[in-house]
């Protein structure tokens, strides 16, 4: 049975080129960065090299980059360290479809004594910029703004929140994990004073991620121990992962305009169900999404139903619910946009990367129809 993969903005297969790239610092050229002989001079290279590599791909100075283990590190690292740094400032901002991992980051906040609120968006997911801005109080220490969202690919409007956050002296976080390789990343046009993504988002090596840090701002490290990333992420260096990185910062870069072709299969598919499947809805649809992200509900079905189904046909998708005290409930997006229950329950969400295919779209095309027809009959309870 072949694999199609449609699973992207969960995770992506490490690039062959940023593999071999990878390959000989992991054998003859094992030497620690920070050692003060050959073998560490060429490791410390590398680094360097991999830093002006992944700057590029955020349009930053490498200086501000911080490599770390992914973007849940980052973020821990931007929150708690505005938490440290600012003691006079105890206020959070954020979205209500922020990433679970800034979620956990806002009640770790509230935990410590310090207050957050949540900027809410529309039914298709757009931020409520009029919200975000009334939320915005002199104590705000920090405003957290995802650009593009995990679950329904909705593209939110940034530079505009930046300007928000800084007109009332709060610093401005961007999570660019979604965006990374599938919409140009501009740090400095966006007004992010810190930015994180994840490599493995982008055909880079799990495990490897950055946090960029832009000039001017001081934060407390994450991680103390010792002098690398100039004192910023104590620990001996990645090299194979940071290597890894940098090499998948190119290629995203260079392939970027893929894009256009992969939104237009995307659109192709969505138009193609919608004529054909009745008590279906995209997601987002009237908003700004990312090219490769389609949030598709099917009323009268449960959602993980047909990720199942499609599984065992060897076509990967994930649900748009999540699992909460033992009960399946729709996702807080999903939630904060006020998606009708039946839709909301009979979510999936399909990713496309550079590699998909049109066949293979057309693939899922001819089955998903069956599929949640055949799902509709059965009258299956919510799991």
């Amino acid at each position: 049975m072949d694999l199609i993969y449609l699973d992207h903005n969960a995770t992506s297969a490490l690039d062959p080129e940023a593999f071999e790239a990878m390959r000989p610092w992991f054998t003859e050229r094992f030497g620690n960065a920070s050692a003060a002989y050959a073998l560490g001079h060429l490791s410390d290279g590398a680094v360097v090299a991999a830093r002006e590599q992944v700057a590029d791909l955020v349009g930053c100075a490498p200086a501000e980059i911080v490599f770390t283990s992914g973007g849940t590190e980052s973020l821990n690292h931007a929150v708690k360290g505005v938490w440290e740094s600012f003691p006079a400032k105890r206020h959070l901002v954020a979205t209500a479809v922020e990433h679970p991992a800034l979620r956990a980051l806002a009640l770790w906040w509230k935990a410590q004594g310090g207050e957050v609120t949540d900027a809410g968006v529309d039914g298709d997911g757009r931020l409520d910029l009029a919200a975000l801005e009334a939320a915005i109080r002199p104590d705000t220490a920090l405003v957290a703004v995802m650009a593009a969202n995990n679950e329904t690919g909705v593209l939110f409007p940034v530079a505009e929140a930046a300007g928000l956050a800084k007109a009332k002296g709060a610093l401005f976080l961007v999570d660019a994990t979604q965006a990374a390789g599938r919409i140009p990343v501009q740090a400095p046009a966006w007004g992010a004073d810190l930015l994180c993504l994840s490599g493995h988002k982008f055909h880079g090596p799990k495990g490897t991620g950055l946090l960029m840090i832009r000039r001017g701002v001081r934060l407390k490290p994450l991680m103390a121990g010792g002098s690398q990333e100039r004192g910023r992420r104590g620990g001996t260096e990645n090299v194979p992962g940071i290597v890894g990185l940098g090499r998948a910062a190119q290629l995203a870069q260079a392939r970027l305009g893929d894009m256009a072709r992969v939104r237009a299969m995307r659109d192709g598919l969505e138009a193609q169900l919608l004529a054909i499947v009745p008590e279906m809805r995209i997601h987002g649809a009237a908003a700004e999404r990312l090219p490769n992200t389609s949030l598709m509900g099917f009323a009268g079905l449960e959602g993980e139903a047909l990720q199942l189904k499609l599984a065992e046909r060897g076509i990967c998708v994930s649900t748009g619910s999540a699992c909460s005290t033992g009960m399946r409930e729709p996702s807080h997006v999903l939630r904060a946009m006020q998606v009708p229950q039946p839709y909301a329950q009979g979510t999936v969400r399909l990713s496309l990367g550079h590699g998909t295919t049109e066949g293979e779209l057309q693939q899922v095309a001819g089955l998903l129809p069956e599929l949640v027809a055949e799902l509709r009959a059965l009258g299956r309870k919510p799991i």
